[in-house]
């Protein structure tokens, strides 16, 4: 296999874990490339059951996705019904939450590509040992975020926000930040369960969370039934309210359900395996400074949205929520990507591996058209949902996301690509050098042409987006160039 891989692979060995996949495939390396034979594995699935199985894994996986955006829309309608500084108060505080917890969670993903492999070779302990660090990963990390977030005020000040929405985005996070925990042992025992592709309990217990929420959002932020009219705070404690029953969901199923009860991931938890831990963070920390280098840059989009006033803020939020929504569709079916690649190289399918790659870019293309359709022709419908239309300041907002989302319809096919190839890198366990092509790709080009575009050039918004869509190609072109690259000939 590739360079990295195969040093990973070494390094397992000599440890005395498995260097050779299933079926006594050996890694071989030519030049930082290889291959696996196209036999040796189990039969070759055709074309269609290639769909079916990506589909059986996939669309569970990406209605979570949903189920988790429609968390924070939720919150952003509803508090955009409440008012229009309260939404852009969470437009500020609810990306950098995101920002710190999606760092967080790429040791969890890191997670997938070794226990799906683990999986893939029939090495049961191999999975439990994976998953177990990576659930101490995630613990250790929230509690070493806690006190940063709690200065969230001073930290918005100090970019340059408005004093009033910055100390209402500090109230957010205060509460918020709790969420941490249970957000990220779920986001490690949602990475178990998609290995060993039991992906329906992740879908049914993102949708109570998602219910919840929405009702706790009803009462806590407006008080509803008697309860007080907390505004921010409510929100913050609605989202806080619903990870945590998520995870005691997920918890209960691994404990319970006969197959995912089978690997014992809570036995002897406190007992740690070195080898595991090593390997979730030499995968993992590459995983999330490139889910970083996205996520912040749009993160400081919205810091740049920011200085152009609290209506641009409040249509880029309304804006990227909804291409938000657009994105779990090809982040959950990368998930997949993941899982289903990591698999094929477990047990030595060159054919199957390449195959799985080709049906899921296919099926992410195609959505990504539909989506990049909707965005052109029906822009003000879908920034209507987000606003009390009622409201004097409504019309303003929904004219200036017009032109933002129509430029969405543009960068969507450019981010669908770029996070489906890093998935698939994923699962061949590549992970340093797609980081490297990440912080390229948005903070080299992106960031600077958002900038340069958006206020050198005088865009102003159209400009911001128009940048990120730059960055977002140069990232689609390089990790699809690589994965084809290193991917098995067969």
């Amino acid at each position: 296999m590739f360079a990295d891989g195969a040093k990973c692979m070494e390094r397992e060995r000599k440890t005395g874990h498995s260097a050779r996949m299933a079926h006594g495939v050996d890694i071989k390396t030519a030049g930082g490339e290889g291959a696996l034979p196209a036999e040796g594995g189990p039969a070759t699935m055709g074309w269609a059951g290639h769909l079916r199985a990506t589909l059986a894994l996939g669309v569970p996986l990406v209605g979570s996705q949903i189920g988790l955006m429609l968390i924070n829309t939720t919150d952003t309608i509803m508090l955009g019904w409440y008012s229009v500084e309260a939404l852009a108060a969470a437009v500020l505080a609810t990306p950098l939450f995101f920002t710190v917890m999606i760092f967080g969670s790429g040791f969890s993903q890191a997670v997938m590509p070794i226990a799906a492999q683990a999986e893939g070779q029939g090495d049961t302990r191999g999975v439990r040992r994976a998953v177990r660090m990576g659930l101490w990963v995630a613990i250790g990390y929230s509690a070493l975020v806690m006190a940063p977030l709690w200065h969230t005020e001073r930290l918005l000040l100090a970019l340059g926000q408005d004093q009033d929405v910055a100390a209402l985005a500090g109230e957010y996070m205060r509460v918020a930040q709790w969420a941490m925990f249970p957000t990220l042992v779920a986001q490690g025992l949602r990475a178990f369960l998609s290995s060993i592709e039991r992906p329906r309990i992740i879908f049914w217990s993102t949708v109570a969370g998602a219910l919840l929420n929405a009702f706790l959002n009803w009462i806590l932020i407006f008080g509803n039934w008697g309860a007080p009219e907390m505004g921010v705070r409510g929100a913050a404690l609605a989202s806080l309210g619903t990870t945590t029953l998520t995870l005691v969901i997920l918890v209960a199923h691994v404990m319970l359900a006969k197959k995912a009860s089978e690997y014992t991931i809570f036995a002897r938890f406190w007992r740690a395996d070195w080898p595991d831990l090593r390997e979730v963070l030499r995968l993992g920390l590459p995983i999330s400074i490139t889910i970083l280098a996205e996520v912040g840059m749009f993160v400081f989009s919205s810091v740049m949205m920011g200085w152009l006033g609290v209506v641009a803020l409040a249509a880029h939020g309304i804006a990227m929520q909804i291409t938000s929504i657009a994105f779990m569709v090809p982040l959950g079916l990368s998930q997949a990507a993941t899982v289903r690649i990591g698999r094929a190289f477990g047990r030595g399918d060159a054919v199957g591996l390449n195959r799985a790659a080709a049906t899921v870019m296919a099926v992410c293309l195609l959505f990504a058209l539909v989506s990049a359709a909707m965005f052109w022709l029906m822009p003000a419908p879908l920034i209507s949902l987000f606003l009390d239309n009622s409201k004097p300041d409504a019309p303003a907002v929904v004219l200036y996301a017009v032109p933002l989302l129509m430029t969405a319809a543009v960068f969507s096919v450019f981010d669908t690509s770029q996070v489906v190839g890093a998935g698939m890198l994923r699962g061949l366990r590549d992970t340093r050098v797609p980081m490297l092509l990440a912080i390229f790709s948005y903070w080299v080009v992106g960031f600077p042409m958002a900038y340069g575009l958006g206020f050198l050039a005088g865009l102003e918004g159209v400009g911001v987006w128009s940048g990120l869509a730059v960055g977002l190609f140069f990232a689609a072109a390089s990790m699809n160039s690589r994965f084809l690259a290193l991917r098995p000939r067969g």
